[in-house]
């Protein structure tokens, strides 16, 4: 039986994006995106996208320093 048909409600918001990249763990506050208010997927527009990346690459010094706790699932 297929999954019966079910509309999509975006929200903008403003969001946290993560990355890990080479094991460094990269944040970014305050992103917009459209986010789904059922399953909480997150959309970002292309120019988004292409700025979180250069954010990024700039290696530019962040705003704030944060320690986060790393646990193992196992």
């Amino acid at each position: 039986m297929s999954e019966p048909y079910r509309e999509e409600k975006l929200v903008e918001q403003l969001v946290t994006y993560t990355l890990v990249k080479d094991g460094q763990l990269f944040v970014v506050e305050n992103v917009p995106a459209r986010v789904d208010v059922e399953t909480g997927e997150q959309y970002f527009s292309p120019q988004t996208v292409e700025r979180l990346q250069r954010i990024l690459r700039e290696k530019r010094p962040p705003a704030r320093f944060m320690q986060t706790p790393v646990y193992e699932f196992a």
